[in-house]
């Protein structure tokens, strides 16, 4: 079997932790790191023995180049999707895969057009209690699913937007907290409540206003095709960055998510359900500990000639749920 060959565009925070899970990934190897500061590159390409260049569109008609990792500024996500698919090279993304839903179908047309994969990373779907929690709903052991809850109360602050110019403008990050905090955790809610119906929310500024141009404060109400709804919650103007909660009701128990533990409360018991099996050792604690697992997941679909789950049209769904929760805060 071809040994794939690798490059990873935007060599940032997260670049270490998509770097390691290649390297330990069979079947691959990391050939090339970009970015337009030159002086990332090359520390990335010291680090990891690999090719180091400023523009990622040298890479374009490299033959050894089989996939790229975007681990760039939002908006520059479907540009390069779009450019890569066009050259033959499967593309993974960081979320969100686009700042908005226009940018998102023409990634989606490009992938038609092409013999290549775009897949987005998701990484919060391979926690151990986003499994469980997707088991349980699937095998109908509770019940029908009634309600959920999502919650997330984290910090920001403006050092974190002024020291990075792209951050917290609509142009370039495409929103605040809905598109880059809690994204993962609207796609948890989509993910296991199912097709939705309809969306009432609202966004607003309370932290932050007059340093970003965006949200820092989100809350939406969910009803979903099979009447079950959701409540979420998101904020950035906390002063510390809380544990994600999530709470599902069912007709007979319910899962509540605290601090990456997963219980179930039945019968007037609770019971722990599952906890992490790793540790997160690379990156920021609240990026969880998926991304390795996701990744090889996402070679040993391309080493079999299968298509990667976490798809253009799977990955859209969470960022049409977002413009639906601004849609509905500026018409009320």
């Amino acid at each position: 079997m071809k040994e794939l060959g690798a490059a990873i565009i935007g060599c940032g925070a997260i670049f270490p932790l998509h770097a390691k899970a290649i390297r330990a990934t069979r079947g691959v190897t990391l050939l090339a790191a970009a970015d337009r500061e030159a002086s990332l590159a090359e520390q990335a390409g010291r680090e990891f023995g690999c090719l180091a260049v400023s523009d990622y569109r040298e890479l374009l008609s490299n033959p050894d180049i089989d996939v790229v990792h975007l681990c760039t500024p939002h908006h520059l996500h479907a540009e390069m999707a779009i450019e890569f698919l066009a050259a033959g090279k499967h593309v993974l993304t960081e979320k969100p895969m686009a700042v908005n839903l226009a940018a998102a179908q023409r990634m989606l047309e490009a992938e038609k057009r092409s013999n290549a994969q775009l897949s987005i990373v998701f990484q919060n779907r391979y926690n151990e209690a986003s499994l469980s929690i997707k088991k349980i709903i699937d095998s109908g052991q509770l019940g029908q699913l009634l309600c959920m809850k999502g919650i997330v109360t984290w910090h920001r602050s403006k050092e974190y937007y002024t020291g990075s110019p792209w951050r917290g403008r609509t142009e370039t990050e495409g929103g605040g907290v809905l598109m880059n905090q809690t994204i993962h955790t609207l796609d948890l809610l989509q993910w296991f409540g199912g097709e939705i119906a309809s969306v009432r929310g609202s966004v607003t500024t309370d932290a932050l206003d007059g340093i970003i141009e965006v949200e820092d404060t989100a809350h939406a109400y969910i009803t979903f095709r099979n009447k079950a709804t959701a409540l979420f919650y998101g904020t950035n103007a906390y002063r510390v960055n809380s544990p994600v909660e999530l709470e599902l009701v069912f007709e007979q128990g319910a899962l509540h998510l605290r601090r990456d533990h997963l219980y179930l409360w039945q019968e007037g018991k609770e019971t722990l359900l599952c906890e992490p099996s790793f540790a997160v050792t690379e990156g920021k604690s609240y990026w969880g500990t998926g991304h390795n697992r996701l990744i090889q997941d996402f070679y040993d679909h391309l080493a079999s000639g299968r298509e990667f789950w976490l798809n253009g049209a799977e990955g859209i769904k969470s960022l049409e749920l977002i413009a639906d929760i601004y849609s509905s805060s500026m018409t009320n």
